[in-house]
């Protein structure tokens, strides 16, 4: 027999009694035979709700006229994903994922103050198909270019979290091995290193190598709504999951309609890569490149042959705008890659070559400034060392994937005095 789970106050409570009342007074260890909502009937604990999914059910032929009754087959492999999502314990932990580095803001803070009556009512609206998402904060960041974050409220997020954290594992392991955004044990520094190894493997094998550095232009806000819904809609079997999705595609803030999704949703990064990894398969296997490199919208073919990428960026350029309705900008070139008569691939954050990898210039540029500003602060006691040390920590990190020993002795050289 099936439960739903629905929470009510015990039946000896008076008024605090009844359908999705919460008695938060008892534990939820507290088992008892005081139970707000059990379905009377054998039957009625069948009855799908109009958010449940159907996928792991079958009509009953002898159903009763006035309830669908469903029974689960044998083979519940149809893809269903919907009662993962609200699974009260599945909320429950993307809300804790949720609260990660932002446990004092006060839209955490007013969440948590009622988990489980939140979470519970999550759950209600998810299963009763009566979840709308609340209006997103806008605003802009500046590094390392400007650009509009639209980031959800907090209880949209948990909703987002819990849809992220089913779907991830389905889609990862159909993307290709030379996809580094918003991976597990992937990202910008792995990237870099394939990009440089792709690079030496050239020069060695045939002297020169040419790279094509290709960008997406405004890539968030031009994703085709339609073109999205299609592909979710080849992997994802299960109805209610799907409408889930397409509900938080059109919701979204975007610059016009069936088109963007929000920089700022935690589903937005998987969108995002599910949608390139058509771009993906058609380089790898059409094209069939052997070295290439894709970081979210930014994207790398390097070859020893000059003309050949060429040739390949009009193939790409056309199979993007036909097919995914997408643009390069025009910082997108073929050019070679050397110390002499040639340049630098800047890729990832860095100026990579086949022997070395340098720092991008405006980074250098960046904590330089950050280091006068930290020193003036410091000098007027307006900031400790303990609050300035992991400010730069990053910056350490990400600097320590280049050759920059030399660059990190000078620009840290000066020690940090306070005025007397």
């Amino acid at each position: 027999m099936m439960r739903f789970p629905l929470r009510g106050g015990n039946w000896n409570n008076g008024s605090n009694a009844g359908l999705g009342y919460l008695n938060l007074n008892n534990a939820r260890s507290n088992s008892n035979s005081n139970i707000g909502f059990r379905p009377a009937l054998d039957s009625a604990s069948n009855t799908l709700p109009k958010g449940a999914c159907p996928c792991n059910f079958q009509k009953d032929a002898a159903a009763s006229a006035n309830a669908e009754t469903y029974i689960k087959p044998v083979d519940a492999s149809a893809g269903c994903l919907f009662e993962q999502i609200y699974n009260f314990d599945n909320l429950l932990s993307a809300a804790y994922s949720c609260r990660q580095g932002k446990a004092h803001k006060q839209s955490t803070l007013k969440f948590f103050n009622k988990l489980e009556e939140n979470i519970i009512a999550l759950q209600n609206e998810l299963m009763w198909g009566t979840y709308e998402s609340s209006p997103y904060y806008q605003f802009f960041v500046y590094e390392p270019k400007r650009r509009l974050v639209s980031a959800p409220n907090f209880r949209d997020r948990v909703i987002h979290r819990s849809i992220y954290d089913r779907l991830y594992h389905l889609f990862d392991k159909t993307f290709i091995d030379d996809s580094y955004a918003c991976r597990v044990n992937k990202g910008t520094h792995k990237g870099a290193d394939r990009a440089q190894r792709f690079i030496q493997r050239v020069e060695n094998r045939h002297g020169k190598a040419y790279a094509l550095k290709a960008d997406i232009s405004k890539y968030f806000s031009s994703i085709n709504h339609d073109i999205l819904k299609a592909m979710l809609a080849q992997k994802i079997k299960c109805p209610h999951t799907l409408q889930l999705l397409f509900y938080i595609i059109d919701a979204s803030p975007s610059d016009g309609p069936g088109v963007g999704i929000p920089l700022g949703n935690l589903t937005s990064q998987l969108f995002a890569n599910i949608y390139l990894h058509e771009l993906d398969r058609f380089v790898k296997h059409e094209l069939k490149e052997r070295f290439y490199v894709r970081y979210m919208d930014d994207f790398i073919v390097i070859h020893h042959d000059k003309a050949h990428l060429h040739k390949i960026r009009v193939r790409i350029e056309a199979y993007l705008l036909q097919i995914l309705n997408l643009r390069t900008n025009k910082k997108t070139q073929v050019f070679p890659i050397a110390v002499k008569n040639g340049r630098s691939l800047d890729f990832l954050g860095y100026r990579i070559y086949s022997s070395h990898r340098l720092l991008r210039k405006c980074s250098v540029k960046r904590i330089k400034t950050k280091l006068k500003k930290f020193r003036k602060q410091f000098a007027a006691g307006e900031i400790s060392l303990q609050e300035i040390n992991p400010k730069l920590q990053s910056w350490f990190g990400h600097a320590s994937h280049a050759n920059t020993a030399n660059l990190r002795n000078a620009i840290f050289q000066k020690p940090f005095r306070r005025d007397s």
